[in-house]
């Protein structure tokens, strides 16, 4: 089960010197959205992932594939293939923020996501200064839904 929070970041809000935190150089496309079926490739591993409909939580299944793999379906993506770093910030109470900083049509677009281990901890959470809105009830910013070219920056 993934328990999440998205928030908009606004540029000029971000934290100094990203450049210090660890980060991963992620490639999406989707085979399907609904439901979602996505490849990834995060740095030199690749997925296959199953995401159930939903918000705040929704059931999510991460299989290896291989490099070929990957290549072989990715052509089949529908729509757009989303291209993005990922910044991994360490948040208070050992929670990560995970920085999307996204490249090529969404270039300027910014999400923070932050992962709980329960919906009681995620809807408790108080975002840092820096966050802007809460996006997490908003599938305009699903990934799977930016693939199809569907939101403005």
């Amino acid at each position: 089960m993934e328990i999440e929070r998205k928030f908009l970041i606004k540029k000029d809000r971000l934290p100094d010197n990203l450049a210090q935190y660890p980060c991963h150089e992620i490639e999406q496309g989707y085979l399907c959205t609904e439901p979602v079926v996505r490849i990834r490739r995060q740095d030199d591993e690749y997925y296959l992932t199953y995401k159930s409909k939903g918000f705040m939580a929704r059931e999510e299944y991460n299989l290896p594939l291989t490099k070929a793999a990957y290549l072989h379906l990715k052509p089949k993506a529908d729509g757009l293939v989303i291209s993005k770093t990922r910044y991994l910030i360490p948040e208070k109470n050992g929670l990560t923020i995970e920085l999307d900083v996204f490249h090529q049509e969404y270039e300027g677009l910014l999400l923070a996501e932050v992962e709980f281990s329960s919906q009681e901890e995620a809807e408790s959470y108080c975002p840092p200064d820096w966050f802007g809105e809460d996006v997490t009830f908003s599938v305009r910013y699903h990934n799977s839904t930016l693939s199809r070219g569907l939101t403005e920056k």
